[in-house]
Order: C-alpha cells, then sequence, then structure tokens
C-alpha cells in the first residue's frame, strides 16, 4: 500500500493557499541537494534547510484559499520552520540524526524525491535529451548483441518505453501552448507579449527538438535498424540464448510472468510492439498536432499583422470623438467626410492584359475491361513444366542441412568424395554442400569446420572438383 502510517496524508502540504509554497521550497530543496552544483558529500542540517526555504518563498506566490493556518507568519524563517516540520512530518523528508555530534540532517525520503523530481521536470528548469531514446534502444540492443550483458537489454526495454511518453509529453505540451496562446491573445493588451513568447517558444524549444525527432532520431529511420538487430538477436545460438535467460531470470525475477515463457522473448516482443506503435501511431498524431498548431500559429500570426496595420485607425475613439461634439459641428465634420469620400475614380482595364485562352480538350479513358478466355491445354502443359523445372533445380539450407546428416549418420566427420548420389536431388545437393560452411548457417546453429584435400577427377557426374573434409562441430536441432 502507499498510503501506509508514514505517508498516510502524503498529499496534505500540497493543499491550501500555501502549496505553490511548499512546491517551490521542494523544487529549491532538490535542485541544491541533486543538480550539478550540489555537494553531494555534505548533508544540510536545520538551518542550511531553513535558508533554503527561506530564498524560495521570497520566489513563490501565496495562492489565495481558505486554509486554517491563515496569516499566522511574522516573517519567511518562521514559516520555512513550519514547512520543514510539515514536510517530516508528512513523509516528504527524513530526520536523520548524527550519533556522534548529535545534530539532524534532513534528507528526501525514497517517495519524497521521485515526486519532488516529477515537479522539477514540471518546473522546466532543468535539461532532458528527450529525443534520443530511440538511438539509445539501438546503442544498447547492439550491445547485447556484442557482449551479451542482460543489463544492455534491460536499458534497451526502458529506452523503448520512454519513446512512447516523451511522444506523449511532447503532443501534450503543443496542446497546451495552442491553448495559451490563443487566450493570451484574446485579449488585446497581451498580444505583444504572446507573440514573444510565441515566436521564443518556436525557436528555442520546439524547433530544435521537433527538428531532431523527424531526422536524426526519427523512428522510422532507425526502426529497420532495431528490427534487424533483434533479429540477429533471435538468430544467436541455443546456448547464447539460454545463457541470456538463465541471467534475466536471476536479474529481474519480477519479469517472470508465466514460468514456460521466455523472458527474452518478452522484452524483444515488447520492444517491436513499442517501435511499431511509435511509428505508426505516435509520430502520425506528432505530425496531425503539429499542423494544427502550425494552422493555429498562422492564424495568430495573420491577427497580429491585422491588428498592428489597424492601430492607428481607431474606429472606437473617433465615434466617441464624435458624441462629445453639439449637433451642428458633428453633422459638419460628417459632411466634410462624405465630400471627401464622394469623389468617383475610374480605371481602365489594359486590353493586353486580356486574353482568351484555348480550351483544353478532355482526354477519353477507355474503361471497359476486358474478359481473359481461360488457357489453351499447351499453355497450361507449358506452365506446368516451368514450374517443375524450377522446383527440380531449387535447393535450401534447411535441405542441404537435412541431406548432410543424412551423410554422416552417427559420425562427425565424412570426406565429400564418399556422399552419397541416389537421384538427382542428392546430386545438386552435393555441388552445393560447401555452402553449409557460411556465416548464415552458423550463425543459425550449424557449424561445419571444413578441411580442403586433394581435387576429385574421374567421377562419372563431375570432370573435376575439389575435395574436402567435413567435420561437423556443432548443430541445434541434434
Amino acid at each position: 500500500m502507499f498510503f501506509t502510517e508514514d505517508r498516510h496524508q502524503f498529499f496534505k502540504p500540497l493543499t491550501g493557499k500555501y502549496r505553490e509554497q511548499v512546491a517551490e521550497c521542494l523544487r529549491l530543496l532538490h535542485e541544491r541537494l541533486y543538480s550539478a552544483q550540489a555537494d553531494y558529500g555534505e548533508s544540510l542540517k536545520r538551518e542550511q534547510v531553513l535558508d533554503v526555504f527561506s530564498e524560495a518563498l521570497e520566489r513563490a506566490p501565496l495562492l489565495e484559499g481558505g486554509d486554517e493556518d491563515g496569516s499566522r507568519f511574522r516573517n519567511n524563517r518562521e514559516q520555512a520552520a513550519w514547512i520543514l516540520n510539515t514536510l517530516v512530518e508528512h513523509g516528504w523528508l527524513k530526520r536523520d540524526k548524527d550519533e556522534a555530534s548529535f545534530q539532524s540532517t534532513y534528507p528526501f525520503s525514497r517517495t519524497g524525491r521521485l515526486f519532488t523530481q516529477t515537479l522539477a521536470e514540471v518546473d522546466g528548469r532543468g535539461i532532458r535529451t528527450r529525443h534520443r531514446n530511440t538511438r539509445n534502444t539501438l546503442n544498447a540492443l547492439a550491445a547485447f548483441l556484442d557482449r551479451g550483458e542482460v543489463y544492455d537489454l534491460l536499458d534497451a526495454h526502458e529506452h523503448s518505453e520512454r519513446i512512447i511518453a516523451d511522444f506523449t509529453d511532447i503532443i501534450a505540451e503543443l496542446e497546451e501552448r495552442k491553448r495559451e496562446l490563443v487566450k493570451e491573445v484574446e485579449a488585446q493588451q497581451l498580444v505583444q507579449q504572446a507573440s514573444d513568447q510565441f515566436f521564443e517558444f518556436m525557436e528555442k524549444r520546439f524547433q530544435p527538438d521537433v527538428a531532431i525527432r523527424m531526422s536524426a532520431d526519427s523512428v522510422e529511420k532507425h526502426r529497420d535498424r532495431i528490427q534487424n538487430t533483434i533479429e540477429r538477436i533471435r538468430r544467436k545460438p541455443k546456448a547464447w540464448k539460454r545463457n541470456a535467460e538463465l541471467e534475466l531470470r536471476r536479474l529481474a525475477p519480477d519479469l517472470v510472468i508465466n514460468p514456460e515463457g521466455s523472458v527474452l522473448w518478452q522484452l524483444l516482443d515488447s520492444i517491436e510492439t513499442r517501435m511499431r506503435s511509435a511509428a505508426e501511431i505516435m509520430l502520425p498524431a506528432l505530425r496531425r498536432t503539429l499542423q494544427g498548431f502550425t494552422r493555429r500559429a498562422d492564424i495568430i500570426i495573420r491577427q497580429l499583422s491585422y491588428l498592428h496595420s489597424q492601430q492607428h485607425s481607431d474606429i472606437v475613439g473617433l465615434c466617441r470623438e464624435l458624441s462629445e461634439l453639439d449637433d451642428a459641428t458633428a453633422a459638419k465634420r460628417l459632411e466634410a467626410a462624405g465630400q471627401a469620400m464622394a469623389h468617383l475614380r475610374l480605371g481602365l482595364v489594359d486590353p493586353a492584359q486580356n486574353r482568351l485562352r484555348e480550351q483544353r480538350e478532355k482526354r477519353q479513358v477507355q474503361s471497359r475491361m476486358a474478359q481473359l478466355d481461360a488457357p489453351d491445354p499447351a499453355t497450361l502443359r507449358d506452365l506446368a513444366i516451368q514450374q517443375l523445372l524450377e522446383k527440380a533445380f531449387s535447393i535450401h539450407g534447411e535441405g542441404l542441412r537435412d541431406y548432410l546428416r543424412q551423410a554422416l549418420g552417427a559420425s562427425r566427420r565424412i570426406d565429400n568424395r564418399d556422399l552419397p548420389v541416389n537421384n538427382a536431388t542428392d546430386l545438386l545437393a552435393l555441388s552445393h554442400v560447401i555452402e553449409l560452411g557460411s556465416a548464415d548457417h552458423r550463425a543459425s546453429g550449424f557449424r561445419l569446420r571444413i578441411e580442403p584435400t586433394d581435387p576429385i577427377v574421374g567421377e562419372r557426374y563431375f570432370a573435376r572438383r575439389d575435395g574436402f573434409l567435413l567435420e561437423l562441430e556443432h548443430d541445434d536441432d541434434t
């Protein structure tokens, strides 16, 4: 349970009219303890924590609310002490006492640190490379393929989860920015402020992140490479995969959902699913949101241009000025305006600009569907003969391995001059048996050692061919 005795009212400090001040105190203390400027060898004592909270209280506003504590604090120091006791009481901070010096220090509790980290990230003061998780997934998978350390696979699984979260974050941020922009532009006095904030967001935050996400870190760009890496992991030898499975079950027992299922396969399938969702669902959603955001920005820019062009024609002010005049003066000014607007201006069209365009003839498309007749018996016979010929001279890897297994029998070593030829399929397999020593067969778990011998001459089917000793070192299927 989350709400245990220590955390029975965990979120109470973040309610009431002091909630913004408490949140700012937590963010500043988190920055003091865990940012790049932190002194990790020092634990903050009470006076140091109060100094941090006092600085935070100067920044944060006091919200309106019906809090029962009222305005009882005489200064920020007194309020900082109250906030410190409240955070300790409700489980955000801990009170540790040094047995030697009898001085208390106030570190974060584990739960308090995790929630405060979220508050700090929402505040947006830190720097996060949110657009690198696709490349991190690929790099971690490649490292797992090369070294076989399961920690790399767990890192790849974690980074793939963050890809979806990053897409959700940037889509939500775009929607929020669009709402804020519309809300601020609705007020005439905030037009300039809204435009400045919009262009600053586009140049410093939106353009760099989305440009990298659409190019260097595009899920479409790395999806095939990640899929190929996963396939290479799946084709690893059985012993290699068995060791990885045992290590995963030992290091991450929580991932074992079904004792009969494979944790390795479960993680690889999960990464594939997330990459497919990111490429087929989240990326189109981001593009749609981006299109909506740019359309809204275009409307806002047009509105700003119109307001800028109309800033010297104050119709409302002119009407107000006319209403304050007497009837005779107002009638005189309106008549003068009418005379100025009543001039007739005649413009003639240049005849050279009038040209008749030739009417383009419409193309006629034949949309009738021709009904094909059934092929004659001679055509069917030729097609059947062609298919039989293609099958007769086709050979595949599994057939080659089966042919060599039957020839070896119980032994593990054979000379290629002793390979049997009982039919055309055996003859075709004999001519391709050297291919079993390639890297593709080795990756599938079939390792064959080949030693060259003297050439073979004077046979029935071959005038001359190379001689080899074939030794089967490993076969996953035996």
